[in-house]
């Protein structure tokens, strides 16, 4: 039984090990810092466990400059945004460089574009994984059983909040301020379309197309996995996999819808990856047998190397 087990794991670590991109000095050095912007619930770095599990590390190790901003576990795509502002103004006085390279997760896609849209002279690029960019099903359907000014609305704020409050704290952003209802209506279909209205640069203008590659001098980009259950092992998948319900069949990744999630340049929109998978969680267990999210974020390091930014 012990040499099984033993045989096991090597194969599982080779697989890992194929999965991954030869390492090369500079692959990842792009002429940008890059900021990495985290989701709905999100952090940059709660009791010592990455949001970006294993991501920043890795993308360091080959020459990229990259920083995790910390906003606001729960409220809306504006509010974010502005924290997010902020602290890209930081990075650059810290490093003199004169722009960024921001790459969001879910709720951190709308955070990032308005960042891009509002100034657009300090973004490089934008990169959406997984990012809610024309809303999501799971929203519209919490919104509906939950509507504002209701009973059941009231509770599940007062949880929400206090869940965001218990992440700010365990991360260190204990002062930002927390508001899960107004995270909720930024995240729902009607309230990403109003965003867009406002911040249309990069979306697609068809249902599930590609958006601008560039605007205002900004590079777009979009990748996001298009599964739920993708490893036995992975306790979130069955949570994932109930959620999926409420896209009625359509692609998606447990969360957000595969064209919702669209943006720019599609990379690819079907990776069998599902919502957490796409930023390595949780603690790397993931599909072994598609690329490792560790490895997509290095490629798209390279790729904007390449287009020289």
């Amino acid at each position: 039984m012990k040499r099984m087990l033993g045989v096991c794991t090597l194969a599982l670590a080779s697989a890992f090990t194929l999965s991954q991109p030869a390492a090369a000095a500079g692959y990842t050095q792009t002429k940008y810092p890059i900021v990495l912007v985290h989701g709905l619930f999100g952090f940059d770095t709660a009791l010592g466990i990455d949001y970006f599990y294993g991501v920043p590390s890795a993308l360091r190790a080959d020459g990229a400059q990259v920083f995790v901003a910390q906003v606001s576990a729960a409220n809306s795509s504006e509010v974010r945004g502005e924290q997010l502002l902020a602290q890209v103004k930081q990075i650059l006085a810290l490093t003199g460089a004169a722009k960024v390279n921001l790459i969001g997760h879910s709720h951190g896609g709308p955070t990032t574009r308005y960042v891009a849209s509002v100034r657009p002279d300090l973004v490089a690029s934008v990169t959406s994984v997984g990012g809610v960019n024309k809303g999501s099903k799971v929203a519209d359907v919490i919104r509906g059983v939950a509507p504002a000014g209701s009973f059941s609305e009231t509770v599940a704020k007062s949880i929400a909040n206090g869940l965001a409050t218990v992440i700010s704290l365990a991360s260190g952003g204990g002062s930002l301020p927390q508001q899960s209802t107004a995270a909720l209506d930024s995240l729902t279909t009607a309230g990403a379309t109003r965003f867009n209205a406002k911040y249309p640069e990069g979306v697609p203008t068809t249902a599930c197309g590609e958006g601008a590659y560039s605007a205002r001098g900004v590079r777009y980009y979009s990748w996001s996995g298009g599964s739920q259950l993708t490893n036995v092992f992975d306790l979130s998948d069955a949570a994932l996999g109930l959620t999926s319900l409420a896209f009625l069949g359509a692609a998606n990744d447990g969360l957000v819808g595969t064209c919702s999630s669209h943006l720019g340049q599609v990379i690819r929109d079907n990776y069998s990856m599902n919502h957490l998978d796409e930023v390595n969680q949780l603690f790397g267990i993931v599909n072994l047998f598609e690329t490792s999210p560790v490895s997509l974020y290095r490629q798209q390091a390279n790729r904007l190397k390449n287009a020289g930014l």
